[in-house]
């Protein structure tokens, strides 16, 4: 069954901002769900710390969570296409409510470290089973001229959410609530987000698709895998999705930390940093979006994202270091490195474009690079900030952005340009994918 289409203004505002009309619900709960999800993102390490938990440890636990997060990642896809994305979305917000219940009600109050290693690493499992499997959705409906606008949307979405809105989120409650409660308040935007979702986008491509002979749920994780090799542009685009919020999950952990006791910022102030940060990350998600389908997929990507990184990254630890808590140069080059993060959009739609011929593939495996990133960031940082410093993890992180840049050059599209179609209003729609998993940015 599905919704009324909307009505004819409507749907054509829609379609001109590239937003696909019967998803459009879909978005508006994306960005509450992550907007909870993100809640955390700037206070938890140090809240941790706070309570007697070594940095170390605190470290360890976000690898975990990371490492969660990753496999859910790659999963989200894959699973996507054998159950269909509402049933994938559900299943994340499951796991989501249950294990953030486990961690507030049990593990945090006892200080239980393994508990928490369980209650938290298991709740990774669930915002990308929610937002990938949405992902995999607007892959099935997006007409390919405008895949990179609806792309940009996504990600509009997401880091709308995680961490711009949560951070500012926290930022309101934490002087009135208090930390803890604020994670309960956490809770309960995720819920509301997920069932805003689940409940009011009615688009057909939600249900699972009909399979054929050979293709079950082993030929789908199998395929997802082996196409890194099987196709190695596949494994070199994943890799730059790797790389691409590496650094991002990687000063989640470090920077509180750095920018409140090294250069002097208070927490407060450090959270208006990270939304200011990313609320550019947002506007500029949109802009590469759209910048990609026009100028093209690879040039966007190498140079706004991956030199841009490399020089953002570096600008955001020595400006804020040399010039101590300067709030206006610390906003500046907080904001240069979110808007630089958003040039690696139009990898999504690049990704399936390598693998025409198993599209759903291809998006597995940028999902699984997407996935990887929440866990190589925290373990870049706990294997090399006791002997190397801050300093050294941000040079190692310069360094990744720019050999993301050149791998970014093989990606050329087989037999095409490396840009879409001019967008037309009666362009096709974009085929389901087919075997295997779906996903990505």
């Amino acid at each position: 069954m599905t919704n009324p289409p909307p009505p004819a203004p409507r749907r054509a505002l829609l379609t001109r901002l590239g937003i696909p009309p019967t998803l459009a619900w879909g978005y508006l709960g994306l960005l509450l769900f992550m907007i909870g999800d993100g809640v955390e993102s700037g206070y938890l390490s140090p809240y941790l710390i706070g309570r007697g938990i070594p940095e170390s440890r605190v470290a360890l636990l976000f690898t975990v969570y990371g490492i969660a997060a990753a496999l859910a990642a790659w999963l989200a896809a894959v699973l996507a296409d054998l159950w269909g994305p509402r049933r994938v979305m559900g299943c994340g917000l499951a796991v989501w409510t249950a294990f953030q219940i486990l961690f507030l009600t049990t593990a945090l109050p006892l200080a239980n470290y393994p508990l928490m290693l369980l209650a938290y690493g298991l709740r990774g499992l669930g915002y990308p089973l929610f937002a990938y499997g949405f992902l995999v959705w607007i892959a099935a409906v997006t007409p390919r001229a405008r895949l990179g606008t609806a792309m940009g949307w996504f990600w509009f979405a997401f880091t709308g959410g995680l961490p711009t809105l949560g951070s500012l989120t926290a930022g309101a409650l934490i002087p009135r609530i208090g930390a803890y409660a604020t994670l309960w308040a956490a809770l309960a935007l995720v819920a509301a987000g997920g069932l805003t979702a689940l409940l009011l986008v009615r688009d057909r491509h939600g249900a699972p698709r009909p399979r054929t002979a050979g293709e079950g749920p082993l030929a789908a994780l199998a395929g997802s895998v082996t196409i890194l090799w099987r196709n190695p542009r596949v494994g070199a685009g994943s890799l730059v999705r790797v790389i691409n919020t590496a650094s991002q999950f990687g000063f989640l952990v470090i920077l509180p930390v750095h920018f409140t006791t090294t250069v002097g910022f208070t927490l407060t102030t450090w959270l208006h940093l990270l939304s200011a940060m990313f609320a550019t990350n947002i506007a500029a998600n949109l802009l590469f979006g759209v910048l990609g389908d026009r100028l093209g997929w690879r040039r966007t990507i190498a140079w706004c994202g991956g030199a841009g990184c490399a020089l953002s990254t570096l600008l955001l630890y020595y400006v804020p270091t040399a010039a101590g808590p300067n709030v206006p140069l610390a906003l500046l080059v907080a904001a240069f490195y979110g808007a630089t993060l958003a040039g690696y959009v139009p990898i999504s739609a690049l990704m399936p474009s390598l693998e025409p011929r198993h599209k759903g593939q291809a998006l597995a495996a940028l999902n699984l690079g997407a996935g990887a990133s929440t866990f190589v960031g925290p373990a870049v940082v706990a294997a090399f900030a006791g002997p190397l410093g801050t300093e050294g993890v941000v040079w190692i992180f310069a360094g990744m952005y720019a050999v993301s840049c050149a791998l970014t050059h093989f990606l050329k599209l087989p037999g095409a340009p490396d840009r879409a179609a001019p967008a037309h209003p009666a362009a096709a729609p974009h085929p389901t994918p087919a075997p295997a998993g779906k996903d990505l940015r």
